[in-house]
């Protein structure tokens, strides 16, 4: 428990064999509960990430992507009675120190969804590759628009804690399940009117990281996500004008 709230951990994995059971170690003890979702690994994903007898696995029949993964444990969030749930990755690349500073502004009532924002840090421009900075840079502007958090940041970072009134206030089973998944979740909170809040974190990029932006993702299905966000926001907020 972290200040009267219990807090879940929610990591989607995808063949993380090799950092999945370090990620899980590292997580804070004041945790309450730690959720793995495995998105039908074609490794030992699963079985590495019981380190100890206290994890959650939910493993997916078939691949469904990384926001179904994280829908899923959102769900398993809710119905736990959980306070906040925090998504992590499990490739390590997110600071568990970085965790009591995605939990202040829930704590403190100024936020009910809590962003990281890699370029609030210092490190980003000697950690980040220089391809990720400018991919990011594009995707987040556009996202800005789209989503209609004007002051919002580093919108592909997916290191974010979440109020379980907030969740209640969204249908996660409409979220986009893929690549570009916390582009759409931010155009759908803000028609639920939840307040955002971006906090530095630590950017982090190891030898064997590999950046999910590619050519293919850039330019499909990223414009429809954007397109089709934007669009069902602006048709949603109009019906309450």
């Amino acid at each position: 428990m972290y200040r009267e709230l219990r807090v879940g951990v929610v990591i989607p994995a995808f063949n993380e064999t090799r950092a999945i059971a370090k990620t899980v170690a590292t997580i804070p003890d004041f945790v309450d509960a730690i959720i793995v979702v495995d998105d039908c690994s074609h490794d030992d994903t699963s079985d590495r990430a019981r380190v100890n007898p206290d994890v959650v696995v939910v493993r997916h029949a078939e691949n469904r992507g990384v926001g179904a993964a994280i829908a899923t444990g959102y769900r398993h969030a809710l119905e736990s009675g959980l306070d906040v749930a925090v998504v992590m990755a499990g490739d390590g690349q997110m600071d568990p120190s970085d965790l009591p500073s995605l939990l202040e502004p829930i704590v403190a009532g100024t936020a009910e969804y809590v962003k990281g924002n890699r370029f609030l840090h210092p490190d980003v421009w000697t950690e980040m590759p220089a391809a990720r900075i400018v991919g990011n840079v594009l995707l987040s502007a556009a996202t800005r628009v789209t989503s209609g958090y004007r002051h919002v940041f580093d919108s592909q970072c997916g290191y974010t804690a979440i109020h379980r009134d907030a969740l209640a206030r969204i249908d996660l089973g409409a979220v986009w399940t893929r690549y570009g998944y916390p582009n759409d979740l931010l155009s759908r909170l803000h028609v639920a009117n939840v307040r955002v809040v971006d906090v530095a974190v630590r950017p982090i990029y190891g030898e064997h990281w590999k950046s999910g932006i590619t050519f293919g993702t850039a330019f499909h299905p990223m414009p429809y996500v954007l397109l089709r966000s934007w669009g069902s926001r602006l048709v949603a907020e109009s019906r309450f004008r």
